[in-house]
C-alpha cells in the first residue's frame, strides 16, 4: 500500500487532493512528508487532544510544593559534598562515560537573522558565533580531562543543511569531524479542529518540529542512542544552543547526578522576579515536575516564605544531565511510559478547496509537541542542583531588551571582569572597552587564575580586550 492509498484508508485523503496536478519534484516532496507520519499515532493524538470532550487533568495547585533543591555553598572550594561531586564527575568525563547534547533546531528569526541561530554571532569582541563558543568550551574540556567527549548536534528540517555546512566550512572549530554528530529532529503534522491534516500548498503538508521533547525520539531514530551505548556513554549533558554562557560539561554537577542515582538532573536559577518567564520546579503528591509560567496561577508566583524569599523560585533553565538508559526506555517499543504531547492552537497558512493559499487571522490549527521537562515525573531521585546566572545563563532569544545580543554580551563582560579581579588585572574605572577570553584559554574563574598566572599579557587598554 502506497501513502496515498494510506492516507486514503485512515480517512486522511485530503492530503493527497491534488496530486494529479502536481509536478513530479512536489509529489516527490508530498510523498516524503506523508512517510513521515504516524498515522496510528496521530489518530491517537486526534482522539485524545482535538475530539475528546474529557479535559485534560489539570494541577491540583492547592497541593503543590516548591522542589527542593542543592543549594550553592557559600565556600565552595571548601564544601565537602560539592567537592565530591565534582571528583565523581571528572571521573566519569575521563572514563569517556559523557557525551554533549545541544537543541539546535531553530532558526534566528526573532534576532532579524537569516539562518540557524547556532550561527548567530554573540561574543563581545570577536563576534564569535554560538556553535563556536561551544565547541571551544568542549575542546577545553577534552584537553583538561583527555576524554573524547563526542558532541550530538539535534538540527531541524530547516536548518539540518545549513549547520552541516557551516560546521565544515569552519573545520569543525578543531574538533574531530567524526567527533561531531547531526541529526534532525522529527515533525508531527498540524490538523484542523477536526483532525484533518492540514495541506500549506497543494504539494505541501503543515508540518512542525515535535518540540524539545522530541530529542529523545530523534536520539532513537538516528541511531545515535545505540552509538552511545556502543561508544560507552552512559549520561548526556543536555542544554539548548541559544544560551552562550552554559557550561556544556560540568563536572559538579555530572558528579551530583552520579552519586545520587538520579536517572534526570536539572539545574536551576532562583528566579529574579516573581513572573519571570521560567518554569517553576515542583512538587505534586510526591511526584517532581515543572510547572510552565504562563500556567501558574498569579498568587503562586508571588508567594514568598519567611525571609522574603520567593517560595517557588526555583526557575527551569533547560539544562539536564539525563542517564542513557533512563532516556532509551521512553523510546522503546512496548515501553509503559512516555512523554506526553500536548496541543498548541495556532493560525496556520493553508490551501482552500481551490487549491489557494489562506491565511488566518485567528488560530485554525493545532499542532502536537513534546516538552523535555516531562520526563521529570518518569525519573528515578530527579535531581535539582542551583547554578547561578553568570555560571550558567544568558540567553539570546529577542532582537532588543531582556534575553537580547546586547544584554547577553553584557553579561559575558560582567563575568570576564570578574575573573580579572580574580586574578589581580587592575582596569581602570573608566575602561569602556569590551573584554572577551576564550574558553581555550579557560572555562572558569579558577582557570583563568591559574592560566594568567603561567601566562600573562600586556594589556592595551585604548582597545576592546580578547585574550585567547
Amino acid at each position: 500500500m502506497d501513502n496515498k492509498q494510506r492516507f486514503e484508508s485512515q480517512g486522511q485523503g485530503q492530503v493527497f487532493r491534488f496530486w494529479d496536478g502536481l509536478s513530479e519534484e512536489e509529489k516527490a516532496n508530498l510523498d516524503s512528508q506523508a512517510s513521515e507520519i504516524d498515522i496510528e499515532e496521530l489518530d491517537r493524538l486526534v482522539a485524545t487532544l482535538v475530539k475528546s470532550e474529557e479535559k485534560e487533568e489539570g494541577i491540583d495547585f492547592s497541593a503543590l510544593e516548591p522542589a527542593p533543591y542543592v543549594s550553592i555553598p557559600a565556600d565552595l572550594d571548601e564544601d565537602e559534598e560539592w567537592q565530591e561531586a565534582k571528583r565523581i564527575g571528572e571521573e566519569a568525563l575521563r572514563a569517556g562515560k559523557v557525551a554533549a547534547f545541544t537543541v539546535a533546531g531553530g532558526q534566528g528569526t526573532r534576532l532579524g537573522y537569516n539562518g540557524p541561530k547556532g550561527t548567530y554571532p554573540v561574543t563581545p569582541v570577536k563576534n564569535k558565533t554560538l556553535f563556536q563558543v561551544f565547541a571551544e568550551k568542549i575542546q577545553a574540556a577534552r584537553v583538561a580531562y583527555s576524554c573524547k567527549l563526542p558532541w550530538f548536534v539535534m538540527t531541524s528540517d530547516i536548518n539540518h543543511e545549513a549547520t552541516v555546512s557551516f560546521f565544515e566550512k569552519n573545520k569543525y572549530f578543531g574538533l574531530a569531524e567524526g567527533s561531531v554528530t547531526f541529526f534532525r529532529q522529527g515533525r508531527m503534522p498540524a490538523v484542523d479542529s477536526e483532525g484533518k491534516i492540514i495541506l500549506e500548498a497543494k504539494g505541501s503538508i503543515a508540518m512542525s518540529p515535535d518540540g524539545h521533547g522530541g530529542a529523545l525520539r530523534a536520539l532513537d531514530r538516528s541511531g545515535s542512542f545505540q552509538a552511545m551505548v556502543d561508544d560507552g556513554i552512559e549520561v548526556l549533558s543536555y542544554f539548548q544552543v541559544d544560551n552562550p554562557l552554559v557550561q556544556p560539561v560540568d563536572p559538579y554537577f555530572i558528579g551530583f547526578h552520579i552519586k545520587s542515582g538520579s536517572t534526570l538532573s536539572s539545574k536551576m536559577l532562583p528566579k529574579a522576579y516573581e513572573k519571570e518567564k521560567l518554569g517553576h520546579f515542583c512538587v505534586l503528591d510526591g511526584v517532581s515536575q515543572v510547572v510552565e509560567y504562563s500556567d501558574m496561577p498569579d498568587e503562586l508566583c508571588a508567594l514568598r516564605d519567611a525571609d522574603g524569599q520567593l517560595s517557588f523560585r526555583a526557575g527551569s533553565i533547560a539544562i539536564h544531565i539525563i542517564s542513557v538508559d533512563f532516556a532509551r526506555s521512553l523510546v522503546a517499543p512496548g515501553s509503559t511510559v512516555a512523554l506526553p504531547f500536548h496541543r498548541a492552537d495556532k493560525k496556520i497558512p493553508f490551501v482552500d478547496a481551490d487549491g489557494n493559499t489562506q491565511k488566518p487571522d485567528t488560530p485554525n490549527g493545532i499542532k502536537f509537541e513534546m516538552f523535555i521537562f516531562d520526563s521529570i515525573p518518569f525519573a528515578e531521585k530527579p535531581l535539582v542542583i542551583e547554578t547561578t546566572r553568570l555560571a550558567d545563563f544568558s540567553p539570546v532569544k529577542n532582537a532588543e531588551g531582556v534575553d537580547s545580543p546586547e544584554s547577553c554580551k553584557g553579561d559575558q563582560m560582567t563575568l570576564f571582569r570578574q575573573w580579572f579581579d580574580a586574578a589581580g588585572i587592575e582596569l581602570p574605572a573608566d575602561f569602556d572597552q569590551s573584554i572577551e577570553v576564550s574558553p581555550l584559554f579557560a572555562t572558569d574563574e579558577a582557570g583563568f587564575v591559574a592560566a594568567w598566572k603561567e601566562n600573562p599579557t600586556a594589556l592595551d587598554l585604548s582597545a576592546p580586550i580578547y585574550i585567547g
